[in-house]
């Protein structure tokens, strides 16, 4: 918005010209989104509060999950807030990307929140029907890859590179959407699995975002794209002002979830941040990208599909002591802190490994 009001001032006023840069706004967007969340954070934690929307044990988690019964849930609602409003403040509303990020983030924040409702309010601990929530993720996230396809103009649009290979580029066709919609979805739903413990899903999700501004931003510009041999996805470099407004709106969340935590993001929190996340990556031509910068998220949820799996397959036995990976963990004893910290620094070696695909082709 400020981008729209004050840029074209710039003849006027030379100041202004700064505007015109997509890595002065991004700094902002990070800048203005911390702060947004460090005021809005105690407001919102109290309005949860007053209405006793409280997380609630559902009885298969490790004993020690009973100490966070009560902790005020729903607190997706902060990140969201102050994320977006920071992304409409710097970026360019002229850029259908950006529109089209914020429908998906808010769209999926509300599924999260009729989730997390029907489990506050009904007493329901399995939420919304499995189905119907997959069904209303699919729907989503359709529209969303039809008009990413549809306004596309560099004849990229279908088109899938895998890192690391140079010339390794495949034009799927209609069996695109089915791959984008896949990723998207699975974005979504691998953040909500992550979100178990205190920090454990938001800092992965900072690291994604932080390193998906520099994918962004070398997507969409023709120089950078062609020297470093990767799709070129022309306006895609403005979405590194949304990647940013996420990394400051997680950190300022991180600042009452960090352990113990004072709020947790609930489905509306992770639905929203793993949908953005997933159709960001798929924007910027970046899907294979995305399962190495995010392998925290994809470990988690192949931890439930091999516990299910083999479970079924052996009449009862388990292959971990408990799905997602991280309750593992916990049943061995180690401590919270030590398995959250332990993660992050995994989501930090795997995001510089993500980084490294722009050089090694």
């Amino acid at each position: 918005m400020l981008y729209n009001l004050l840029y074209p001032l710039a003849d006027y006023f030379v100041l202004f010209n700064v505007f015109k840069y997509i890595t002065f706004r991004t700094a902002y967007a990070i800048i203005t989104s911390f702060l947004f969340a460090l005021i809005f954070g105690p407001i919102i934690i109290n309005f949860l509060k007053n209405l006793h929307i409280e997380q609630r044990v559902k009885g298969y988690e490790p004993e020690r999950h009973k100490m966070k019964e009560g902790t005020p849930t729903m607190g997706g609602l902060l990140i969201i807030v102050s994320v977006t409003l920071s992304a409409v403040l710097w970026s360019d509303l002229r850029n259908i990307y950006v529109w089209l990020v914020i429908f998906i983030y808010i769209s999926m924040g509300i599924l999260g929140f009729c989730d997390d409702y029907i489990k506050t309010f009904k007493h329901n601990p399995v939420g919304l029907n499995a189905k119907t929530k997959l069904i209303c993720e699919i729907i989503l996230s359709f529209i969303v890859v039809y008009f990413i396809v549809k306004i596309d103009s560099t004849g990229n649009s279908t088109k899938i590179a895998l890192p690391f290979f140079k010339d390794l580029v495949f034009d799927l066709s209609y069996f695109y959407y089915v791959l984008a919609i896949f990723v998207i979805v699975g974005a979504s739903n691998a953040v909500n699995l992550t979100d178990g413990l205190d920090g454990l899903a938001i800092m992965p999700s900072v690291i994604a975002f932080g390193t998906f501004i520099v994918f962004v931003y070398v997507a969409g510009n023709v120089r950078f794209s062609e020297y470093l041999d990767i799709l070129y996805v022309r306006n895609c470099g403005e979405l590194a002002i949304f990647c940013g407004a996420m990394v400051g709106g997680g950190l300022g969340f991180l600042w009452f979830n960090a352990y113990p935590a004072s709020v947790i993001m609930g489905d509306m929190g992770s639905l929203s941040i793993g949908g953005a996340l997933g159709t960001i990556s798929v924007i910027s031509k970046q899907e294979v990208v995305l399962a190495i910068v995010g392998f925290v998220f994809v470990i988690e949820t192949l931890s439930v599909i091999l516990q299910i799996g083999f479970f079924r397959a052996t009449n009862g036995k388990r292959l971990f002591k408990m799905a997602p990976i991280h309750h593992h963990f916990e049943m061995k004893n180690w401590s919270e802190p030590k398995i959250i910290v332990r993660f992050w620094i995994i989501s930090f070696i795997f995001a510089l490994i993500a980084l490294s695909t722009l050089k090694l082709r």
